[in-house]
């Protein structure tokens, strides 16, 4: 479960970085993630995404019910570190699978946007370097030119104002998916770290085993 859910939130940053630089492989992304929201894709999705939400309550619901029993012993039995620490790791990763879905959401969207704003203004500059060759080749209509390019150079301010506004939002989210990477690799050590454990509280409770058997058969005896 924790090896699937590493496995998924690194194909997640992967494709979050790949959203934010314009190189071939975001052509494909983008493609891919067209496809995906066309058709059932977003019922697979929503239904995915809603099957990972359960586990996330029934693992942060266990971590309480291990937390109310501590309180109750007064302290944490070494199986019970274990559980709660496995627990609170696969909340974490599940978590952060789905804040890094959200960002690829609206990252492509973002893209999307930024790409009609980009045609948008390609037009826009074309029809204003008709009407300035219109304008100088002495048409009658000059003062209506005019307030028609006037117009126009407020939508291209305008469009590339909601631009730049795009871009500081793609760059926050670049920001964001930083994080999260560094987060994820974080994870990574601390399972690592939790599964040196497990197998040191394991040999733990094997010695004691051991102990206990060899002290009830020479009680036996």
């Amino acid at each position: 479960m924790i090896q699937l859910l590493f496995a998924v939130l690194s194909a997640e940053v992967a494709v979050a970085v790949t959203l934010l630089f314009k190189t071939p492989l975001r052509k494909l992304v983008v493609l891919g993630l067209d496809r995906l929201k066309r058709g059932r894709g977003p019922v697979m999705v929503k239904t995915i995404a809603g099957t990972v939400l359960v586990v996330l309550a029934s693992s942060l619901y266990s971590i309480a019910k291990i937390s109310s029993g501590s309180a109750e012993l007064g302290a944490l039995t070494p199986t019970d570190q274990v559980l709660m620490s496995r627990h609170l790791l696969e909340a974490s990763l599940m978590g952060y699978s789905l804040f890094l879905a959200l960002i690829i959401d609206r990252l492509h969207h973002y893209v999307r946007e930024l790409r009609g704003l980009r045609k948008s203004m390609e037009a826009v500059l074309k029809q204003n370097r008709v009407l300035e060759e219109a304008k100088t080749g002495g048409s009658s209509e000059v003062k209506e030119l005019d307030g028609m390019i006037a117009g126009l150079n407020e939508q291209i301010k305008q469009l590339k104002s909601e631009s730049e506004d795009r871009l500081q939002e793609a760059k926050a989210a670049e920001a964001r998916a930083a994080a999260l990477k560094k987060q994820s690799e974080d994870l990574l050590l601390e399972y690592d770290r939790l599964l040196e454990d497990n197998q040191n509280l394991r040999n733990q409770l094997n010695s004691i085993d051991n102990r206990l058997s060899f002290s009830d058969a020479k009680k036996i005896a």
